[in-house]
């Protein structure tokens, strides 16, 4: 189906349809001060007025009500009052679901809030579905496919940066960057379209030379998009941390020290590590995401073996690699060559080397001093067992990946490896539209990779919407929201 020129349009706003009411608790389960319950769709007034009754009022509708009004009253269910609430009401299209909505403020204990939601099922309300409300707030337009993934990203942040690339997304940043690129996408299409109507007449529409032109200004700017990912991905995920070295060196504990927990098995037998522990923590607002190994050697049985596989599979992947040596042993500088290996082999990561049990080497500072000239490169002294000089690591560790974690102001970043891959075929669509140009092929094929641009951009921010996507982010939601 050809694609139409873009017309600017003013039509009186039309309300969206509202879906069936749904009900669900907002907060989390437990006992607190405070818990909220919510409903959203068509009948909720009606709902909620069969099962609240304002206090000093007889006659009270939530229909009667203005939006963004609280009430104070009780819910009452066949055997009597359940609880003391507040009501707060929104009107379609001013809500969150941009639906007829109320939500009711009770105490926070588990009971309070199950009879609460059990007298809404009963008079007509369904449970919501995981990310049902932020669902339906897409559908009727109020948040993009984009936003709506970054309202699950600001709830699962575990540190300040990735809450505050979670926001920047929210507030739609990348949305308009993205929503600009389509536009002239599309117009670009248009024109082509229209070549493709007047083929027998053989006119041009759209100027060959100004439309590559156009296509690089695009390419730059998505390229500029796809590079941010890296930089992203670590203010989202946190700084791929993974403690490596030879077996009994001392990396659980390290784990351990530095989680303040004992989350990984020690052991002095070696080889008691068979598998990854990952775990995260945050310093200052740095997130790391830390992964103990199992210990680097041949190894003696199909299990150790496979766990060391592993660990060099995680390794590969690391941001940021911490090679653990027992400065105790009178051999330490045999691992001088791997950790040469490792600067060769892991370009991409950063490698900070430690040097554990330095409480039980008396001469520690001395092999520090050997270890840095053997190295070429700075080496942090630490006693794991005992939690020494670790304030030192962490800001070695900072310091190491500054740069990586820091969000620069006003950008534009990329965090979604969903983003990430539609991005990386619009510009490979892109790419093939200026061969084809440049090889003066018919506008047909020219036209055809544009379109595929424009359907890859669309599915970032859901103006081509998938339904298997769409289930995939939002099955990710807690049930309130």
């Amino acid at each position: 189906m050809p694609l139409l020129p873009l017309e600017i349009m003013t039509a009186p706003f039309t309300p969206p349809e509202q879906g069936e009411p749904i009900a669900a608790i907002a907060t989390p389960v437990g006992i607190g001060a405070l818990a909220v319950v919510r409903i959203s769709g068509k009948g909720v007034f009606d709902i909620a007025m069969r099962v609240f009754h304002k206090k000093g009022s007889q006659a009270f509708h939530f229909a009667q009500s203005k939006g963004f009004r609280a009430h104070f009253g009780a819910v009452y269910d066949s055997e009597g009052l359940v609880d003391e609430v507040v009501a707060l009401v929104f009107r379609s299209p001013n809500s969150f679901t941009m639906e007829d909505m109320v939500e009711l403020s009770c105490h926070g204990g588990p009971v309070v809030v199950k009879h609460i939601l059990k007298v809404l099922l009963d008079e007509g309300c369904r449970l919501a579905e995981p990310g049902e409300f932020t669902r339906r707030a897409f559908l009727n337009g109020r948040i993009d496919l984009l936003q709506a993934e970054a309202i699950g990203e600001m709830i699962h942040a575990r540190s300040e940066s990735a809450f505050r690339t979670a926001v920047t997304q929210m507030q739609g940043t990348l949305s308009t960057r993205l929503d600009a690129m389509r536009e002239q996408l599309l117009r670009s299409c248009a024109l082509l379209e229209l070549e493709l109507d007047f083929s027998e007449e053989d006119v041009e529409f759209q100027s060959r030379s100004q439309l590559q032109k156009e296509l690089r200004e695009l390419q730059k700017e998505l390229c500029r998009l796809i590079d941010s990912y890296q930089h992203g991905r670590i203010l989202k995920e946190g700084v791929a941390t993974v403690i490596a070295g030879k077996p009994n060196a001392g990396k659980s504990t390290l784990l351990n020290a530095l989680l303040g927990e004992e989350r990984s098995i020690v052991s002095h037998i070696p080889g008691t590590t068979r598998d990854y522990i990952e775990e995260c923590f945050v310093y200052e607002k740095t997130m790391f995401r830390l992964t103990d190994t199992a210990g680097l050697r041949e190894g003696r049985e199909e299990s150790e073996h496979e766990g060391i596989r592993r660990s060099y599979k995680k390794i590969s992947e690391a941001d940021m690699i911490i090679y653990l040596l027992d400065i105790s042993l009178d051999n330490y500088l045999d691992e001088v060559p791997v950790i040469a290996e490792f600067l060769v082999r892991y370009p991409s990561a950063r490698l900070l080397v430690v040097a554990n049990k330095t409480d039980i080497t008396p001469d520690s500072a001395e092999r520090l001093k050997q270890l840095r000239a053997a190295t070429g490169s700075e080496v942090c002294g630490i006693a794991a067992a005992k939690r020494e000089g670790l304030d030192r690591l962490t800001h070695e560790m900072c310091i190491m990946v500054e740069g990586l974690d820091k969000q620069q102001e006003a950008s534009v970043l990329v965090t979604s490896l969903r983003h990430y891959e539609a991005l990386r075929n619009a510009s490979d669509a892109l790419r093939n539209a200026q061969a084809l140009i440049d090889r003066g092929t018919g506008t047909e094929l020219v036209a055809f990779e544009l379109r595929s641009a424009l359907e890859y951009i669309g599915e970032i921010t859901g103006k081509v919407v998938n339904e298997e996507i769409l289930t995939l982010i939002f099955e990710r939601f807690c049930i309130g929201k």
